[in-house]
C-alpha cells in the first residue's frame, strides 16, 4: 500500500512541477524541469538555464550540468559581504495581523518580505502561517517569485517548527491545518518501530513539498532524563538507543534516504546538541529561570548517543541547546559556562572534531538578542510579557549584540536562528572579530544545501495540486492508526459481571457517560450516550495532562506546562473520575506529555490509557476493539512527587519504586 501510495505522489508531484517549465520541450532527457516568474531563460546546445543575475550570459551557478561544490564556489565569487551575511541569518515570515511579528496572520507581509530579501539579503525564513495546502503553496510561491527577482537570484529556503502533531506551542511546534495527524514524537517512540517513525517521516515530507516547505526543525533528539522538563513530548523518551534509532529513522524519512539533502529531501535540522534534557528542577532554557542543564550524575555522554544516529543519516542541520551545562567536562576541561550556541568546545571540538559533522550549524531562536530586565524577571503581575522581550543569550548577557554574533560564529554556528540583522555580521567582519574566510565557509555550507535540494531549479510548487497531496485520505488514515497504536494499556481491571477485562468493549446496547469526548463520535462507534452517570453502564473519562504554570510572566513560561505531574481535586477530569468510578465502571485516558504521577488514578479506573495525542475517533475504536493498543511506556512513571525530587536530571531509569516501568505497556 506504502509503495503504490509513494508512486501516486510522485507522478502527482511531477504533474504540478510541470505547471513552470519552459514550453520548449528539451530533447536532453538530463534537463530538469525549471522553474520561473522573472527570470530570462538561456537557451544552450538545445538545453535551458535560468539567467539568475540577468547579466545575459550562462555562469557557473547558473548551470545544473556542474557539480554544486563548483556552483557554490562560482557564487561566493559574485556575493558581496552583506550578501553572505544575509545568507548567515535565518529569519522569520512576517505576516498580515497583529501577530504578525511572529509569522502569525492572514498572509505573509509582502513588503517586510522583500525588505529581508533585498536590503538584507536574506534567504532562509521560517514561516509559522496556517491555512489550507493551496494557501500555503500560493504563499510560499510569493516568496519565491521575490527572491527570484533578487540581484542573484538565489531561492529561499522556508522551514517550519513540526506541525504533523497535537501540541501546539508557539516557537516549539505550528499548527497544521489540512495535514494528516499524527501522534507526538515520544509515540514513535512508544511504538519501538522505526520503519512506521520513517514511514511518518517520508509522508510529512511529501506534504511538506507540496506546500513549498523544505526544511523541519526537528528532531528532537534530547534525552528525556528530567521528568518535570516541558518538551518532554517533542523527544524519544529517556533511552538513549531506543532514541538513536528513531532519531536515525526520522531523519532518513524526511531527507529522503540516508544519504544526505537530494532534490526530493525535506532538510532536517536535529536538536538540541546536547543535554538539554538534564534541563535543572525541569524548567525550559526558553526562559531566563531555566538557563541551566545540570549533570550530577555524570551522564552527559548518554545523551550525545541519540545525536549519533543523525550522523549516521547525514542530517543537514544541527541545531545547539539553549542551555548552560553544569557540571560537564570535556577531554579534562570543564565547559565554559556560556549557551552551546555560544560554546567552540561543544561544537567545534565535540561536533566537527569527535563526530566529524559535516552539515550547517544552525543556532536555536534569539541566542543573539538582548534579554533586558523585563526578560530576566518576567513581565509585572497581571501584564501579559511582550515578545519583544524575547531574548537567549545565556552566559552573554553583558557584551554587545555584535559581540554574541562574532562569539556564536566564531564558536561555529553558521546560521543564526530568528533574525533578520545580518549588519551585525558585516560590522564584525569590518572591525576584525570575525573573518571573511568564515563567512564564506559558512554561507557556502547553507548555499551548497540550497543546491543540493534543486531550489535553484525548482523553487515553485503546483498550489492547485497541494491538497491532492497534503491531508491525504490515506496519510489522514495511516495517522489515525498510528495515534492509537501508540497508546499504552496502563490496566484493564476486570469486571465482576463478566470476569472477563474491561477493554475492548462491545459498544452494542451499552450506555456511556462522557467526559471531554464528543457525544456524536462515541454514538458513531455505536454507544448509547447518557449524561448522567446514574444512568450509565460505563464512563470514559479523558483528562487533560496536569501541569501548573509557575511563571505567567514569561513568554514561553506562560505557555509552557510546568510543575506538578500529578493529579489533584481541583482537577475537573480526576473529580469525576473519583465522583463516577464509585458508580459505574470507568475508562480513563490521559496525555502521557509527561511522565505523570498515576498512583491517586490507578485505584479508581477500571481501565487506564496514556496516549501521546490522539483524537476521539481513533480512541473511540480502540476501546472498542477496532484497533488495539501496542504503546511501551518511553520513560518510566513515577509513583510519587517524592521519587521525582530524588531523581538526578540527568539519568534515564532511575525513579525509586517507579509505578509503571519504562517498557510497560499491556496487550489485549
Amino acid at each position: 500500500m506504502f509503495s503504490r501510495l509513494r508512486s501516486m505522489t510522485i507522478v502527482i508531484l511531477s504533474i504540478s512541477l510541470a505547471a513552470f517549465t519552459s514550453p520548449k520541450e528539451s530533447p536532453d532527457p538530463l534537463q530538469p524541469t525549471l522553474g520561473y516568474r522573472s527570470a530570462q531563460i538561456l537557451h544552450i546546445d538545445g538545453l535551458d538555464f535560468k539567467d539568475l543575475n540577468h547579466n545575459g550570459k550562462l555562469d557557473p551557478y547558473e548551470d545544473w550540468r556542474l557539480a554544486p561544490e563548483v556552483r557554490v564556489d562560482d557564487l561566493l565569487t559574485q556575493m558581496k559581504l552583506e550578501e553572505l551575511a544575509g545568507v548567515m541569518v535565518h529569519g522569520t515570515l512576517r505576516a498580515i495581523g497583529t501577530m504578525g511579528t511572529l509569522g502569525l496572520g492572514s498572509g505573509y507581509d509582502q513588503q517586510q518580505v522583500k525588505q529581508a530579501v533585498n536590503e538584507h539579503g536574506v534567504n532562509s525564513f521560517i514561516t509559522r502561517l496556517t491555512g489550507k495546502p493551496k494557501f500555503l503553496a500560493d504563499e510560499n510561491n510569493r516568496v519565491q517569485e521575490i527572491a527570484e527577482a533578487s540581484r542573484l537570484g538565489i531561492p529561499v529556503t522556508i522551514s517550519t517548527d513540526p506541525r504533523h502533531h497535537f501540541e501546539q506551542v508557539l516557537g516549539v511546534s505550528s499548527e497544521g491545518q489540512s495535514l494528516s495527524k499524527w501522534p507526538e514524537t515520544l509515540g514513535f517512540a512508544a511504538m519501538g518501530d522505526p520503519e512506521l517513525t520513517r514511514h511518518f517521516a517520508d509522508i510529512a515530507r511529501q506534504e511538506y513539498l507540496a506546500v513549498g516547505i523544505r526544511e523541519t526543525l526537528s528532531p528532537q533528539a534530547d534525552l528525556a532524563t528530567e521528568p518535570r522538563w516541558a518538551r518532554i513530548s517533542g523527544t524519544f523518551g529517556e533511552d538513549a538507543e531506543l532514541s538513536r534509532r528513531m532519531t536515525k529513522a526520522y531523519i532518513e524519512g524526511f531527507q529522503n534516504g540516508a544519504a544526505g539533502p537530494n532534490s526530493g529531501s525535506v532538510l532536517a535540522v536535529v536538536k538540541h546538541w546536547a543535554g538539554y534534557g538534564a534541563a535543572n528542577d525541569g524548567w525550559d532554557s526558553h526562559n531566563y529561570y531555566g538557563r541551566f542543564a545540570t549533570f550530577p550524575g555524570h551522564n552527559f555522554e548518554q545523551h550525545l548517543v541519540p545525536f549519533t544516529g543523525a550522523i549516521e543519516a547525514h542530517v543537514a542541520g544541527v541545531m545547539p541547546t539553549y542551555s548552560i551545562l553544569e557540571e560537564v567536562s570535556l577531554d579534562g576541561r570543564p565547559l565554559e559556562q556560556v549557551g552551546a550556541g555560544f560554546s567552540k568546545q561543544l561544537l567545534q571540538d565535540l561536533l566537527r572534531g569527535r563526530y566529524k559533522f559535516e552539515g550547517v550549524v544552525l543556532s536555536d531562536w534569539a541566542i543573539t538578542n538582548d534579554c533586558a530586565d523585563a526578560c530576566q524577571l518576567g513581565a509585572p503581575t497581571g501584564e501579559k510579557p511582550n515578545p519583544k522581550n524575547i531574548g537567549m543569550p545565556w552566559g552573554v548577557l553583558d557584551i554587545s549584540k555584535e559581540d554574541r554574533f562574532a562569539k556564536a560564529i566564531n564558536a561555529g554556528i553558521d546560521q543564526i536562528g530568528g533574525t533578520e540583522d545580518s549588519q551585525y555580521i558585516v560590522e564584525a567582519v569590518q572591525h576584525g572579530k570575525i573573518s571573511e574566510a568564515r563567512v564564506r565557509e559558512a554561507a557556502g555550507r547553507i548555499l551548497l544545501q540550497k543546491f543540493q535540494l534543486g531550489l535553484f531549479e525548482q523553487p515553485y510548487v503546483n498550489a492547485d495540486a497541494a491538497g491532492t497531496i497534503a491531508g491525504s485520505p490515506e496519510f489522514v488514515r495511516d495517522g489515525d492508526a498510528a495515534q492509537a497504536r501508540a497508546v499504552v494499556l496502563l490496566e484493564n481491571k476486570s469486571l465482576s459481571s463478566t470476569g472477563r477485562p474491561i477493554l475492548p468493549i462491545d459498544p452494542a446496547g451499552r450506555k456511556v457517560f462522557l467526559l471531554n469526548i464528543d457525544a456524536a463520535e462515541a454514538k458513531k462507534a455505536g454507544f448509547t450516550v447518557v449524561d448522567d452517570p446514574n444512568k450509565a453502564d460505563i464512563a470514559i473519562i479523558r483528562a487533560p495532562a496536569p501541569y501548573q504554570s509557575e511563571h505567567p510572566g514569561y513568554f514561553f513560561g506562560l505557555r509552557q506546562h510546568e510543575g506538578r505531574l500529578n493529579f489533584v481535586d481541583s482537577d475537573e477530569a480526576y473529580s469525576a473520575l473519583t465522583r463516577v468510578s464509585a458508580l459505574v465502571p470507568t475508562i480513563f485516558t490521559t496525555t502521557l506529555e509527561r511522565p505523570l504521577i498515576l498512583s491517586n488514578v490507578k485505584p479508581h479506573a477500571t481501565a487506564l490509557l496514556g496516549d501521546f495525542g490522539i483524537a476521539d475517533g481513533p480512541l473511540l475504536a480502540l476501546i472498542t476493539g477496532k484497533s488495539a493498543p501496542a504503546g511501551h511506556l518511553p520513560f518510566e512513571l513515577p509513583s510519587s512527587s517524592d521519587a521525582v525530587q530524588k531523581q538526578k536530571s540527568d539519568l534515564p531509569h532511575d525513579s525509586e519504586n517507579p509505578l509503571y516501568p519504562f517498557g510497560f505497556g499491556l496487550r489485549y
